[in-house]
C-alpha cells in the first residue's frame, strides 16, 4: 500500500492525536500512525493543569467529552503520619487544582472529531519500521507494517515523532538523547474510590517515600508510589504484606479497596523514572514533540500538559508555513530558528530541545 499526505504523525497519544485533529481541521492532509490497536493505555499522566486546560478549552474540546468523564479536583492535601498538614485550594470558587479525564475517553473524543474531516486518516495497529530518505537530503516519508503484516509506504512532506519517551522515530533518525535519572522509580496501581470519597489529590510521605493518590473520573483512585531507583527486582522478591500495610496504615479509609484491588505485586505496574532531552527536535523534515523530544517525570503530570502545548504550537506553525507557500523541510528549519529565540508564554516556548512550555 502506498499513501501520501502533507504531515505524517507517529504516535496516537494526546500530543499526536491533538496535533492530527488540529491539522485536519485546517484541511492539511494528515495520517496518524499508532502502534496500539485500541486508543489509550492503562497508566499514564491524565491530570490537566491550567495550561493543559487552556489548550483544550481554546479548541472547544471539553464540549466533545461527556461530563461523566471530566472530574475537577477540589484541592491538594499533604499528609504525614495520618495527619493532614497542608491544603492547597483553587484561587476561585469555580476553579480547580487539576482536571482528570481518562486518557482513552480523551483520545476517543479527539479521534471522533478528527474523523469528521476528509483530510484525516487513522492507521491503528500499525508499526513504523523504517524512514524514507536521510537527514542530509531530507526525510520523505516512512515505512510501516499493519497487524496483518502488510507493508505500508507513506510519502509525506513532514514526519512528526509523537511516539513517546522510547520514540521509534527518534531512534530510526539516530537523533541523540540525554537521559537524567532522579533517584526513584514508580509503582502505579488503580483502586475503586470508597463511597463518599471527595475528588481530591492526596500526597503523603510513607516510609520516607512519596505516595500520591489522584481522584479519577468513573469512580477510581490512581496510586503513584515512589520506590528506590532500580529496586523493582529486589522489592518483588520481598513479602508483599508488610509493604501494603504501610499504605493501609497511612490511609485506613482505603483499606478495603486496597486489599480488593492490590492483592499482590502483580497488581502494580512498575515505571522506571527518568527525564530526557533530545539534542535537537528537528532534522531533515522530521519533528519531535512531547516525550519524544523532552521526557518529564510523572510529578505534576507536566509531561501531558507540555505535550498538548507542543501540539498546539506546532499546529499553528505548520498552518503558517502552509499559508506562506507550503510545508517543507526548509520551512521547518525556519521554524526551529525562529522559535529557538523564544516565543511568548501565551503561544508556548520553544528551544533547541523542543517546543514546550517554559
Amino acid at each position: 500500500m502506498k499513501l501520501e499526505c502533507e504531515v505524517c504523525v507517529v504516535g496516537g497519544g494526546p500530543a499526536g492525536t491533538l496535533l492530527s485533529c488540529l491539522l485536519a481541521e485546517q484541511g492539511i492532509s494528515t495520517i496518524l500512525v499508532e502502534r496500539q490497536s485500541v486508543a489509550g493505555k492503562a497508566f499514564r499522566g491524565e491530570i490537566l493543569n491550567d495550561e493543559g486546560q487552556q489548550v483544550i478549552q481554546k479548541h472547544k474540546l471539553l464540549e466533545q467529552i461527556h461530563e461523566d468523564y471530566i472530574l475537577p479536583s477540589t484541592r491538594i492535601e499533604y499528609w504525614v503520619h495520618q495527619q493532614q498538614m497542608k491544603t492547597v485550594k483553587p484561587g476561585s470558587a469555580d476553579g480547580n487544582v487539576g482536571i482528570h479525564i481518562p486518557q482513552p475517553r480523551f483520545l476517543e473524543a479527539l479521534l471522533k472529531q478528527a474523523s469528521m474531516y476528509k483530510s484525516f486518516r487513522y492507521l491503528a495497529g500499525t508499526t513504523v519500521i523504517g524512514l524514507q530518505g536521510d537527514s542530509e537530503q531530507g526525510y520523505t516519508g516512512l515505512t510501516a507494517r499493519d497487524q496483518s503484516g502488510r507493508e505500508i509506504k507513506i510519502h509525506s512532506s513532514v514526519i512528526v515523532g509523537a511516539d513517546g519517551r522510547y520514540s521509534t522515530v527518534r531512534k530510526l533518525a539516530q537523533m541523540p538523547v540525554t537521559n537524567i535519572r532522579h533517584g526513584y522509580d514508580l509503582l502505579w496501581a488503580k483502586i475503586t474510590a470508597p463511597v463518599g470519597w471527595e475528588p481530591v489529590t492526596r500526597l503523603a510521605l510513607v516510609n520516607g517515600r512519596q505516595l500520591s493518590l489522584f481522584s479519577q473520573a468513573e469512580g477510581y483512585i490512581q496510586i503513584g508510589w515512589n520506590v528506590e531507583e532500580g529496586s523493582f527486582s529486589s522489592l518483588f522478591k520481598q513479602s508483599f504484606e508488610p509493604f501494603i500495610e504501610l499504605f493501609t496504615e497511612a490511609f485506613p479509609d482505603l483499606e478495603h479497596s486496597v486489599h480488593d484491588h492490590i492483592p499482590s505485586w502483580k497488581d502494580f505496574v512498575p515505571l522506571d523514572i527518568f527525564s530526557s532531552r533530545s539534542d535537537t527536535w528537528t532534522l531533515g523534515g522530521l519533528v519531535l514533540i512531547g516525550d519524544a523530544a523532552h521526557t518529564m517525570t510523572p510529578t505534576g503530570a507536566f509531561g501531558l500538559n507540555a505535550a498538548l502545548k507542543d501540539a498546539d504550537v506546532l499546529a499553528s506553525e505548520l498552518l503558517r508555513l502552509r499559508q506562506e507557500g507550503g510545508i517543507h523541510r526548509s520551512g521547518l528549519e525556519g521554524v526551529r530558528r525562529r522559535t529557538a529565540t523564544g516565543c511568548d508564554r501565551a503561544s508556548g516556548t520553544a528551544t533547541d530541545d523542543g517546543i514546550h512550555v517554559s
